[in-house]
């Protein structure tokens, strides 16, 4: 007689999936369930300090977790989950490598596939512009930014060393800033290194549509990091929109024209339509998953058996009253604790219990400024400067899951404490062939074939005769 165990398919490996697969492995017994996460990437990225790592202050591989290598008891399989058919509980797979895609029964799903940058059809954008969602897009940009340097140090004064020293950032959320103010202070720090430029060469612009920067600290602590950067040489247009980034030129609503080499998206997200489109489950007006505050796919009065979702992607109640149109907000704080809970939650339904509801109240909000240099705010205490950017690196420094990654990155920040930034330029690793190709030695072309002489013609009137054999 064959016994079957509960299947669990969670979609997406990042905080809120990486949390519940990590979590269900300790709170499952052996043989209890069987745990299948989905992803097309092998890790799990840090969020929270890739403008660190933009600004050349972590490595790039210190921030990410190695799904394979901390999940022992969970089959990871390599690809994108591209529809859900809830009603049959099977999701098709597209693998990574290969077009043939196959089907994943299961008895439990786990909606956790993020949120990808939100763009608007603005001329440009989409060709010209980098997000800052992935910890290639942040290592691109250092790479950009310092390989930029290069190319103008030995340029003349003019418009093409202007166009190479000048960055600017569209959204002036808690991401935009931060990353704004790293390479900002990132930039003033490479400057020892080109004797040939000066701080008056290089020009920083951030573009925000609203009336204000960071909504999620108070307005004097707004205020605050706008006289800062001000001080630094930064300049932030507010009640500004991009209008078009065409050849390299952002054009502003003001009918300012910036030309520029680097230009970074960080003006919001929106839940993974891949996942999400290709659903049969509820999606609300903002299209993401409907879900009950204790995180099962669902409204107030019905419940999707079988299913539930957390994270960027979902709509979760915010039962502490303090989430921007009734929904906890899309962040990292939120993604982790919801992970957790969902994943005793579903090892209560599986044990026949009942699950609990979420509810967290925010913490407040941390930003990193640059070095020695951060915003903190939580309710009605504000902090800045230095305090503040201890309070940044200590949070997010016990946020940062398992201990082996928090002992790289601290690491990371010592090491930068005695011995500076790392400011080495990596752009050629985008092409790591280039070398090779250049010098390697090909076959010489096949000489043409020598013209053979053309047999002669019998004559038009002798036909040809028969050999007798003898």
């Amino acid at each position: 007689m064959t016994t079957t165990v509960p299947r669990i398919l969670i979609v997406g490996g990042g905080y809120a999936g990486f949390y519940t697969a990590w979590k269900l492995e300790k709170l499952l017994g052996r043989g209890e369930a069987e745990v299948t996460l989905v992803d097309p990437l092998p890790y799990m990225t840090y969020q929270p300090f890739l403008p660190e790592v933009a600004a050349g202050e972590i490595e790039p591989r210190h921030v990410v977790v190695g799904l394979r290598r901390h999940l022992k008891r969970t089959t990871v399989i390599a690809g994108k989950v591209t529809g859900i058919e809830h009603a049959s509980k099977t999701a098709t797979i597209t693998p990574i490598e290969g077009d043939e895609t196959f089907t994943q029964s299961y008895d439990q799903i786990v909606v956790t596939a993020g949120a990808v940058s939100r763009t608007f059809p603005i001329p440009g954008i989409a060709d010209n512009a980098i997000g800052l969602k992935t910890i290639e897009e942040a290592v691109a940009i250092r790479d950009r930014l310092t390989s930029n340097f290069d190319k103008a140090s030995v340029l003349p004064a003019g418009p093409e060393r202007d166009r190479l020293l000048t960055v600017v950032v569209v959204g002036g959320g808690f991401a935009g800033i931060e990353v704004f103010a790293e390479l900002r202070a990132y930039a003033s720090s490479l400057l020892k290194f080109y004797p040939t430029l000066a701080f008056e060469d290089t020009h920083f612009h951030l573009i925000e549509a609203m009336g204000r920067i960071m909504p999620e600290v108070s307005q004097k602590t707004s205020e605050w990091v706008l006289a800062d950067l001000a001080k630094k040489g930064a300049f932030v247009h507010l009640d500004t929109q991009v209008k078009g980034a065409v050849d390299g030129v952002i054009e502003l609503s003001t009918g300012e024209q910036l030309p520029t080499d680097l230009i970074i998206w960080t003006a919001g997200v929106m839940a993974n339509p891949t996942v999400v489109r290709g659903s049969d489950l509820p999606v609300e007006e903002r299209g993401r998953i409907r879900t009950r505050p204790d995180l099962r796919v669902g409204t107030e009065d019905e419940i999707v058996e079988g299913a539930w979702a957390a994270g960027d992607v979902s709509a979760v109640p915010d039962l502490s009253g303090g989430g921007v149109g009734g929904f906890c907000v899309p962040n990292a704080q939120h993604a982790v604790r919801q992970g957790k809970l969902m994943a005793k939650n579903i090892v209560a339904v599986l044990r026949g219990e009942q699950p609990k509801e979420y509810n967290h109240k925010n913490l407040g909000a941390v930003a990193g400024l640059g070095l020695y240099n951060g915003a903190f705010q939580s309710g009605n205490i504000a902090l800045t400067g230095l305090i503040a950017w201890f309070a940044h690196r200590g949070y997010h420094g016990l946020a940062m899951p398992t201990w082996e990654r928090k002992f790289r990155v601290i690491g990371d920040w010592i090491q930068n404490f005695f011995h500076g930034r790392e400011v080495v330029n990596l752009e050629a690793v985008q092409k790591p062939r280039a070398a090779f190709e250049e010098f390697a030695a090909r076959p010489r072309p096949a000489a043409p074939a020598a013209d053979a002489p053309a047999p002669a013609a019998a004559p038009a009137d002798k036909k040809a005769e028969p050999v007798a054999a003898k």
